[in-house]
């Protein structure tokens, strides 16, 4: 005999409450994604403004930005009076969405527009298996990422992540060998090459595409002591030694991470220092679910980073693979006990070493 349980209808109606709160959450994304795109935030960030000025300063179509206008005021981005029909950003705000610092978070919002094109894919896979494979998210995730990236590696990645490996910053001024690995399109190697002139760095990436970007950007900046590879770093195999090893969000979709931490590992001299950026998480579900940035995590993670593994017959660590299954996995292919550190806005850098004295 069945037994239907009694609803709750208190409970119903809050749920749903929330349910559609997440929706709307959703769609502000978007709209986000919209305003950076078409430059209102920084047109915004000049001050207050009607629709009509607004449009004006980003050069756009006056109804059209009405509207978002309409979007931003309700979901408590920009603030609106009434009386003089005038629209503000306001600094706190703006600090966030515009700028060229690691404080513009607008970028980020890229990833949601991106990934939901995907969505149909991964359906498949999940009534199927396997998984959507990298190359079909490309050429536009290289745009995304490196939209995201752009802001907090120039503000943060030499000042103040480098620093956190003892006796790097040294070792770069003096002339060390730097792989970056899964470099997308070079802005950290370029970043780090004009630092430290006296080092070398090479830069490894699946991407073709993110490979020229990379070259191109290299050139016209006039960088000579650094160079791009299109290379899968699960074969990664060097006839010279690097001193250092750096990947920036580019372990947990491998294919094969554990592989891949081996080859880094193999491809450093005694000594050699490795600095691993990876998203902020515990390996355990239930240290993550008071984390606010838990859901957005294993959303990237099912619409991308574990699918794009899955695709190959990987392993699908997903991007919240966590800080304890990190920590196993450096020390399973002979690293020291790294250190970690956070790092803005959602990742943690992992400081380790391949030991002089195995």
């Amino acid at each position: 005999m069945t037994t239907t349980a009694t609803l709750d209808e208190a409970r119903v109606e809050e749920f749903a409450g929330e349910l559609l709160g997440h929706f709307t959450s959703g769609m502000i994304s978007l709209m986000v994604d919209l305003g950076h795109r078409t430059g209102l935030f920084e047109a915004a960030a000049e001050g207050p403004a009607t629709s009509e000025e607004l449009a004006a300063r980003a050069g756009l179509q006056e109804r059209y930005v009405r509207e978002w206008l309409a979007g931003m005021v309700t979901g408590g981005i920009v603030d609106y009076d009434p009386s003089s029909c005038t629209y503000t950003l306001p600094a706190e705000h703006a600090a966030c969405l515009s700028g060229t610092g690691a404080s513009n978070l607008a970028a980020l919002a890229q990833i949601n527009t991106h990934l939901g094109k995907h969505l149909h894919k991964v359906a498949t896979a999940f009534r199927e298996g396997g998984g959507v494979p990298y190359s079909e998210f490309r050429p536009e995730f290289t745009d995304v990422m490196d939209a995201a990236g752009r802001g907090t590696y120039g503000e943060h990645l030499v000042d103040a992540w480098l620093p956190l490996a003892p006796g790097l910053v040294d070792r770069l001024t003096a002339g060390a060998r730097v792989v970056d690995i899964g470099c997308g399109t070079g802005f950290a190697v370029i970043l780090m090459a004009k630092a430290f002139p006296a080092s070398t760095f090479v830069g490894y990436d699946l991407a073709e595409d993110a490979i020229i970007r990379a070259r191109a950007e290299a050139e016209a900046a006039g960088i000579t002591n650094a160079r791009f590879e299109v290379r899968d770093v699960a074969t990664l195999i060097v006839d010279e030694p690097f001193d250092v090893a750096i990947s920036l969000d580019a372990i947990h979709d491998q294919v094969d991470p554990r592989g891949v931490l081996n080859r880094i590992h193999d491809a450093l001299a005694p000594g050699g220092i490795y600095l691993m950026v990876e998203p902020a998480a515990s390996s355990n579900l239930e240290d993550n679910i008071a984390n606010p940035l838990a859901p957005w995590m294993y959303g990237v993670s099912t619409l991308h980073c574990m699918t794009v593994s899955l695709a190959h017959g990987g392993a699908g660590l997903g991007t919240a693979w966590g800080e304890q299954r990190a920590r196993r996995m450096l020390a399973e292919v002979g690293f020291t006990e790294p250190a970690a550190h956070p790092a803005f806005p959602i990742d943690t850098i992992y400081v380790t070493t391949k030991p002089v004295n195995p």
